[in-house]
């Protein structure tokens, strides 16, 4: 007959393996997280470029005003992401 038991470590040495394998996984959920944030953060500058490039080239006075709030939106977003 067997008996559904939850599985829980009977020794100490087997409770250390368990805390060591968490400690060694920890970071590497941080470095893909800042992986993902340096990519953002790239990303956001391109777009930053791209308006100010056109902004150099001429504009309308209503296309001027469209890309001044573009570059505030994404000048306060790349405050947010860029660390």
């Amino acid at each position: 007959m067997q008996y559904n038991r939850r599985y829980i470590p009977e020794n100490a040495m087997t409770r250390l393996w368990i805390v060591a394998l968490a400690c060694l996984l920890a970071p590497a959920a941080g470095t893909a997280r800042s992986n993902c944030d340096k990519l953002a953060c790239n990303e956001v500058k391109e777009d930053i470029r791209d308006i100010e490039a056109r902004m150099r080239s001429g504009y309308s006075r209503a296309q001027g005003e469209k890309y001044e709030a573009k570059l505030r939106k994404l000048k306060r977003k790349r405050k947010a992401v860029c660390r």
